[in-house]
This record gives C-alpha cells, sequence and structure tokens, in this order.
C-alpha cells in the first residue's frame, strides 16, 4: 500500500508550538494549495490542508516559518473520528508530516527538515549568478570529424 502526499503551498496562519502530556513537541497549521484548473472566467481556486508534524520537525515549523511563508511537506494523510462539542460525531482528515522544507522566495534560505539532525542554513541574501558560458556558438571552434569509428557511442 501506498499513502504519500506532497505539497507546496502558504501558512494561513503563524504556526504554535504545544506539548503534549509527555512532553513532545507538536504544532498542526493549515497550509493554502491552488489548484490547478482554472474554469475560464473564474478566479483560481484554493485547498485549505490540515498538517500535523511532531518532535523536532514541529520546533523547525514554528521557529522558521510564519504566516504567509511557503511551505513544501511530505507525509501521508491521516483520518480521525473525534466527538465535537455538542457531541455531532466529526471526522478529520490531517497530512502527518514527514518532511517540510522552505521554497518559494528569498526570504527562505531552502534548507530542509526530514527527521535527521541538520539544522536549517543561515538565512542569507541571494547572490547575483553570471550567465552560463556555452563556448563560442558560431560554430568556428567546432571541426569535421573524418570518420565514426573514433565515436564513443
Amino acid at each position: 500500500m501506498l499513502n504519500v502526499i506532497c505539497l507546496v503551498g502558504r501558512l494561513t496562519a503563524d504556526p504554535e508550538l504545544r506539548t503534549t502530556n509527555t512532553g513532545v513537541s507538536t504544532t498542526k497549521f493549515t497550509i493554502a494549495v491552488d489548484r490547478d484548473f482554472v474554469k475560464q472566467g473564474e478566479e483560481r481556486q484554493a485547498d485549505f490542508i490540515d498538517v500535523v508534524c511532531w518532535r523536532q520537525s514541529a520546533e523547525f515549523v514554528t521557529r522558521y516559518f510564519h504566516k504567509g511563508s511557503w511551505i513544501a511537506v511530505t507525509g501521508s494523510l491521516q483520518t480521525r473520528n473525534y466527538d465535537d462539542r455538542n457531541g455531532a460525531r466529526r471526522k478529520a482528515v490531517e497530512v502527518i508530516a514527514s518532511s517540510v522544507s522552505f521554497c518559494g522566495n528569498r526570504d527562505n534560505g531552502g534548507s530542509s527538515y526530514n527527521g535527521g539532525s541538520s539544522a536549517p542554513a543561515a538565512r542569507r541574501e541571494p547572490q547575483a549568478q553570471p550567465a552560463p558560458s556555452f563556448g563560442n556558438t558560431d560554430g568556428s571552434d567546432l571541426s569535421e570529424l573524418s570518420s565514426d569509428d573514433d565515436l564513443p557511442f
């Protein structure tokens, strides 16, 4: 069986770190994920998806992400049933994150946390990158091959 979810979206609110009775860190947040299809004449729709992080991932998210931040989440889909305050039976559908990453804008350094002990990279301003050079494009540095015997393929 396979249960893998990969999402990229924006946080709808600042995540808050909570601790269980046994001392385990957790956070729950919602991300807005745009839909691919847009009906002609209408605005793009978004889905609001609940995500749960545990332990170091939760600490990472609450420390480095805020409302409006782009975030990439990989995890699995999980459902649970509960009774609301009025006693009505409800179903919750959540993504349980196994990996979270920065993405999307210059304020985020591009690091990720996937359950290991790596710390996020320090934030830094992007440096202008020179355009790649592919040599002389007029063909003057090319030569004719004499035979096909010397080709490696």
